[in-house]
């Protein structure tokens, strides 16, 4: 479990392709408290460490992940968002995030409002009913609040020091980004659909 709070902005230092799994290496200083087995949110999706030294961790993307998220466009150099699992004893400043995609999107606009950044993102129609205004969503593992809402895209508002220590100042209209939803509200959405069926049949 995770709370959408960046802890460090790690390089790619090294990708290696063995068979259908990626071998993900970053630079970051969370690598020199890693342990095998470890959880790390990449962008925003969980991985287990595998190796570790002084300065670099690696993971593992299996097949799977690579289709469902955006770690497959990784190049060497490209910045990575990184957020260890949090402990039961921290405040949770953000919300409640599983480092579980569940899907990419494209962000289609991006507005300098000179003190903070507009960034707005396509909307599938499927997805409509999992965004609330102001309510909670993660974006490449950055916990962020809903700021408007169209008819098929959503925007985020970007404070100064969210833009400098995440790969948010990185990212281009176009660019694909991993959304995970709030969770509760999947969970409040699937007992809806149960309570309503169970009412239809």
């Amino acid at each position: 479990m995770f709370s959408g709070i960046v802890e460090d902005l790690g390089p790619v230092a090294q990708l290696k392709k063995i068979d259908t799994n990626l071998h993900i290496t970053i630079r970051s200083k969370l690598s020199q408290e890693a342990y095998i087995d470890q959880s790390i949110a990449h962008n925003g999706v969980c991985l287990t460490v595998v190796e570790f030294d002084q300065e670099h961790h690696t993971v593992v993307a299996i097949a799977e992940t690579l289709e469902k998220t955006n770690l497959g466009n990784l190049k060497e150099g490209d910045l990575v968002n990184l957020e260890r699992s949090i402990l039961p004893t921290q405040r949770l400043d953000g919300h409640f995030v599983q480092g579980h995609v569940d899907c990419t999107t494209t962000c289609t606009k991006i507005e300098d409002m000179v003190g903070s950044w507009n960034f707005t993102f396509h909307l599938d129609a499927s997805r409509q009913n999992l965004v609330v205004l102001k309510g909670s969503i993660t974006i490449n593992g950055v916990s962020l609040t809903i700021s408007d809402i169209q008819e098929d895209s959503f925007s985020v508002s970007i404070i100064p020091y969210t833009f400098d220590q995440t790969n948010f100042k990185k990212i281009k209209v176009g660019d694909s980004v991993n959304i995970e939803f709030d969770i509760l509200g999947k969970y409040i959405l699937k007992n809806m659909a149960t309570f309503i069926n169970s009412n239809t049949n």
